[in-house]
Formats: structure tokens, sequence, C-alpha cells
């Protein structure tokens, strides 16, 4: 009887082990089947009002209805967004904090050499689901009348200034590009914000114009500004008949400013999958993807690991440029 009893305990023990192996694959397909049960927050890192708040709160109000908890959105506006990146890094990684973030995440790790976090190893990203275009412009009254007259202007005695919606924003860094990429010179101008840097071209205090497409498009519509292009790879829909720099000869320009979401590192896989998949189905619908036109943004989507791959590569990429024009913020 000894063998059999052997081989019965040796059986046992297989099935327990067995048994055993499989409890954190289900257990982590429970997790993501049940998720959420409690109000996630979704961390903005701008005061309310903004249009990366507007931005949240289009999006939070669409995916709370499908997941059937409510998104809350909390403003952690402050130092280019590095407190709120910090609070969302040391968060729980269980899918109940998230982080709205745009292309100054990426720019930051370069400007700022102090983070309390780590940018490309603190989060795990979930999608992007925005992205919006810088454009170049000038007033209407401007000797500048094409993309071909700044660059002749940039490599005149006489370079003409840009205005900028600060120091180290995307805005600054595409016209600094656009300086190395196309050998010219400009002087950057940069101001507190976005309003006030297109309020003193319009005003004649800086001759250039590198302003969201937001904030460019209404000066557009009024014939106070001209648009010379915009800094993306492709065109803009909402701007089709403005080329983008590339377009117009130098090679390889594309500063798109994109907008996406991370959790913390460490997010089970599975809540991260379910959340990728619950904005991108709330993107896809025709009335959101209107409602981000009219705040100036073309829907998009990517998988995490496409979004991780594009922030990792942003950040060398703009580590490079800043450490050439010697920029910190700290």
């Amino acid at each position: 009887m000894r063998p059999l009893s052997v081989v019965r305990s040796l059986a046992s023990l297989l099935f327990v082990a067995g048994s055993l192996g499989t409890l954190p694959g289900r257990a982590e397909a429970n997790i993501a089947s049940t998720f959420p049960q409690k109000p996630i927050r979704m961390v903005v890192t701008f005061p309310a009002g903004g249009g990366t708040d507007a931005l949240a709160r289009l999006i939070g109000n669409d995916i709370s209805k499908s997941l059937g908890q409510p998104v809350v959105v909390d403003n952690r506006p402050g130092a280019s967004g590095n407190i709120g990146a910090e609070f969302v890094a040391k968060s729980p990684a269980d899918g109940y904090t998230l982080l709205i973030v745009n292309s100054s995440f990426a720019i930051n790790p370069g400007v700022f050499k102090k983070l309390q976090f780590d940018p490309k190893n603190d989060f795990s990203a979930v999608i992007t689901f925005a992205s919006v275009p810088s454009v170049i412009a000038v007033p209407q009254n401007s000797g500048i009348h094409t993309f071909k007259d700044l660059l002749a202007a940039g490599r005149s005695a006489t370079p003409p200034s840009y205005a900028s919606c600060g120091n180290g924003t995307p805005q600054h860094l595409a016209g600094e590009l656009l300086k190395m990429s196309s050998k010219i010179d400009m002087l950057h101008v940069p101001y507190k914000g976005c309003a006030p840097a297109i309020a003193d071209v319009l005003g004649g205090q800086a001759q250039v114009s590198i302003n969201t497409l937001p904030n460019t498009v209404p000066y557009l519509k009024s014939n106070k500004l001209r648009a010379l292009a915009v800094t993306s790879k492709g065109r803009s829909p909402l701007l089709p008949d403005v080329p983008t720099v590339s377009e117009l000869g130098v090679a390889g320009y594309d500063v798109d400013q994109w907008f996406g979401i991370l959790a913390p590192a460490s997010t089970p896989p599975e809540i991260v999958q379910k959340l990728n998949a619950e904005i991108a189905r709330a993107v896809a619908k025709p009335e959101i993807k209107a409602s981000l036109a009219q705040l100036g943004f073309a829907a998009t989507t990517s998988t995490p690991a496409e979004f991780q791959k594009l922030v990792n590569s942003d950040i060398d990429r703009w580590q490079k440029l800043v450490s050439k024009i010697n920029l910190n913020l700290d």
C-alpha cells in the first residue's frame, strides 16, 4: 500500500502546486473584471479652467459612465507639472490614481535636474488621446509674408524675435529646434503663459508667434494673424490649408504637443489595458471627437507600449536639445 500512498500523495502535491501556479493569473483577471470599485482620481497638473483641465473632464465624464464609478478631476498645478507628477508617482499602483500629461512631461527631465521622480520608470503608460500642433504666425501687417520670408529674416543682420508661452515649453523648444534645423537666428522672448505671448505679438513687442493652435485660430479667423506653418509632422485637420514646417523644406521637423494618461509604475497590466480600451472607445465617439475639435485638439489613440515608447524617445530627444541650448530651470 505504501507505493500507492506515495503516488497519491505526490499527485495531490502536484495538483496543489499546479493550482497555486494559476492563482496569480486568476487573481489579476479578477482584479481587472471587478475594477473599478471606487472613484478614480485624475490628476491634472494645471489649474481648473485651462485646456488640459477641459480634456480631463471631457474624457473623465465619458469613461465614468462605462466604468460605473465617478472620475474625479484633481487639479495640482505648480513647478511646470512636477508637483502633480510626483504625487501620482508615489500613489498606490492600483489604477485609482491617474495623471494627465502633455509633451512638457517629456521636456521637464531635461530642464529640471532635481526631479523627485523618475519619468521613465515611475509610471505605467496608459494611452495618448489627443494632440495639437503649434502655429508659427505673424501679424497681418508684418513684412514677413511666407515661411520662406521668415527663414530669410532669420539669416539677416537683424533676425526677428519670437514669443513663446514660456521657457521650457513645447513652443519654446519648437522655436529653438527651428533655429537649429534651418540654421537661422531668432531672439526668444518667453512669457508667463500663451495668452500674454500672443497679445504682445499683436501689440508689436515681438515679431513672430509660436503658440498653440487653440490660442492662435481665433486671431487667424479675425485676420489679425497670418499663419506661416504648423509644427506637427502632418497638417492639422483644423488648419488643412496651412503647410507643415517639414513640407516647407525643414526635413524631419516635428513638434506635436501630445496629451496622454499615465498610472503609477507596477499598476497591473490588466487594469492598464482596461483603462486603455475605455479611453480609446471614448475618443472614437463622433461627439467626443467633435468636442475635442472645438477645443482645438485632434483625437488620437495608442497602445500602452506605443505611448511608453513615445514618452521615452521624447525625453531623450528633448534632453539633447536642452543640453545644446544650455537651458536649466532649477
